[in-house]
């Protein structure tokens, strides 16, 4: 009875197991046990495929950023903070590469060095040096870091960038958002290398490439000073191979103004000072190149006087140019409106004709820079043709992603196999036809040598006066000290 009474008692107490128990909304079924074969065939499907996209990703040629990656910016961030996401991304060191050597057709000859490539990045993108060696790795050969203004400065207030989709264009009025000297000249230190194996050939630190510091004024500087620019050539000049002069930036008022003759060559003056006392620098071979930004807005005249002052302070080269204030009358965006400065596709006349007027009335020794609506590789062929050495680009680098230096270069390189010429003859050829030409004096025959035989005897004469005049200072001495009694 015992017995009975205790499984009377468990049956009561214990639930009862059953192989049919309902489920519902509430209840997760047990999963369904996999095999090691098949649990291994996803983690190998799941492998694949991560590597798969890690190597999409990480080519720069990769359709992936044009057509999917860039779109997805511009329809759910603003253009400013599209901007700002890029230049994280490529700081990280996680952002793509162009993983393709240049050939050798793209070489350029560029103040004694040999570029690998004529494709550069215009000043605006990396205003703070934050990802110079990230924009290196997607094959550019030029990166302008800037500008950038002695003290800090948050630039104009927002909005302040403005796309134009319909017209591959945007409008921006930044007025020179800087971090200022100190943290960008930092920034510049740190990626140096702790142990130099030699002397660099440049400081981009990287072969076939040179790295240019674009130099801006600070908003409150008075606006005919310019101890803005001298500072800036000072703190970068001993980290950089190019430092650019930016008198053309529309948006901070006054600084276009010194653009005039009288200003300019003040200006141009005391920074070619400035850079000429530099002490010798471990970072790179010579003294960075000093290079002019002008605006696409000058006329014949303007353009013509500042030729003559470049000439005449030494100068090393030119950018044509900035961004524009004219709007053309076919821009279609809703935004064209806005106050700033004009860049993109609807710009290139402008450009094209200001550095037309401008190779003309410069000798072939001085290199011009173009830059303004290149967006593939007949754009910047036509530039070379009209006597352009290099190009820049930065508004189709903001449409189009990171693979725009590759594929402007490829279609570059494809039509030079077509003409069967190369880069730097095409930019030699239109160099010398288009180019101010020597104009030496006239002189009968023979009298350039007799001129040159009579300046060298006078040469020659003083060199003997001075000796002489040393000689009797010897004589007196000696003289002098034989007279003197002996003790």
């Amino acid at each position: 009875m015992a017995a009975l009474r205790r499984a009377a008692h468990l049956s009561v107490f214990r639930p009862l197991k059953t192989h049919n128990t309902s489920r519902n909304l509430f209840t997760k079924a047990a999963p369904a046990s996999r095999s090691p074969i098949t649990t291994g065939l996803y983690a190998t499907a799941l492998i694949l495929s991560t590597g798969l996209f890690a190597g999409y990703y990480f080519d720069a040629r990769s359709a992936l950023h044009r057509y999917v990656i860039m779109p997805v910016l511009r329809q759910t961030l603003d253009a400013e903070s599209s901007h700002k996401i890029a230049v994280k991304v490529l700081r990280s060191g996680l952002g793509p590469k162009d993983p393709v050597t240049d050939d050798e057709n793209l070489t350029v000859n560029l103040w004694g060095h040999q570029i690998s490539n004529p494709i550069g990045l215009a000043a605006g993108f990396d205003k703070d040096g934050e990802a110079i060696d990230g924009l290196f790795d997607l094959g550019f050969s030029w990166v302008e870091i800037g500008s950038i203004t002695p003290k800090p400065q948050p630039g104009n207030p927002k909005p302040r960038v403005f796309r134009l989709s319909e017209d591959n264009a945007i409008i921006n009025r930044y007025g020179f958002p800087s971090q200022g000297h100190a943290t960008v000249l930092s920034r510049i230190r740190a990626r140096l290398p702790t142990f130099f194996a030699g002397e660099q050939e440049t400081a981009s630190l990287r072969d076939g490439s040179l790295l240019a510091v674009n130099l801006g004024k600070n908003k409150e500087s008075p606006a005919d000073s310019v101890e803005d620019f001298v500072a800036g050539v000072r703190t970068f000049g001993p980290y950089s191979d190019v430092l650019v002069v930016n008198v053309s930036s529309p948006n901070t008022p006054g600084l276009r103004g010194l653009q005039n003759k009288t200003s300019l060559e003040t200006l141009l003056t005391s920074v070619t000072q400035a850079r000429d006392h530099l002490p010798p620098s471990s970072l790179n071979s010579q003294r960075p190149r000093l290079v002019l930004k002008i605006a696409p807005d000058l006329d014949q005249s303007q353009i013509e006087d500042i030729a003559d002052v470049i000439m005449g302070t030494g100068i090393d080269g030119v950018i044509v140019s900035n961004t524009t204030i004219q709007r053309p009358s076919h821009l279609k965006s809703a935004s064209r409106t806005e106050i700033g400065g004009l860049s993109g596709s609807p710009i290139k006349h402008y450009t094209l004709t200001a550095l037309k007027t401008l190779r003309a009335n410069l000798p072939a020794h001085i290199p011009i820079i173009g830059c303004g609506g290149i967006s593939n590789g007949e754009d910047a062929l036509e530039y070379a043709r009209a006597g352009a050495t290099m190009v820049q680009v930065y508004t189709s680098f903001g449409y189009d992603g990171v693979g725009t230096c590759r594929r402007i270069k490829d279609q570059i390189v494809e039509k030079l196999q077509k003409e069967g010429t190369t880069w730097a003859k095409i930019v030699e050829k239109s160099v010398d036809e288009f180019s101010l030409k020597d104009e030496l004096p006239k002189v009968k025959p023979g009298e350039g040598m007799v001129n040159q035989l009579i300046e060298e005897a006078e040469h020659l004469n003083k060199l003997l006066d001075k000796l002489g005049s040393k000689m009797d200072s010897v004589n007196d001495r000696t003289i002098a000290a034989a007279s003197q009694p002996m003790l």
